[in-house]
């Protein structure tokens, strides 16, 4: 049971894999980075904390309101690392959501979903 950061942005069919991914481990904390639309209309029975970018905004505002939203997450990890996903969304994000990961002092492990099981990469 680990710490799950994901986009869930655009891309045809990531909100599925996103959805797989959420489904394929018993997650301590879920944290979304998605849009307004992504908020309002993301459907899961698991507790989620959404963390709301305007995707036009620069990517260091970006980077920062990421950072803003996982100030919980970073009393709670101590020197754990967190499980990160970007199968959605697109590089801005991307780069924005690895920046705020580290600016906060954690590592990273990048996972994905195969055949509803939970992958390292």
């Amino acid at each position: 049971m680990g710490i799950l950061v994901a986009c869930l942005t655009t891309g045809k069919g990531t909100w599925n894999n996103v959805k797989e991914l959420i489904n394929s481990e018993e997650w301590k904390k879920i944290y979304l980075i998605t849009n307004k639309f992504g908020k309002e209309n993301y459907k899961t029975n698991k507790e989620i904390k959404f963390i709301e970018i305007e995707l036009s905004e620069p990517i260091e505002i970006l980077r920062d309101k990421i950072v803003i939203g996982l100030t919980e997450l970073k009393k709670e990890i101590g020197f754990n690392d967190v499980a990160i996903n970007l199968s959605s969304g697109t590089g801005k994000e991307h780069m924005a959501i690895i920046s705020a990961i580290l600016r906060i002092g954690t590592g990273i492990r990048i996972v994905s979903s195969e055949n509803k099981t939970l992958k390292t990469l």
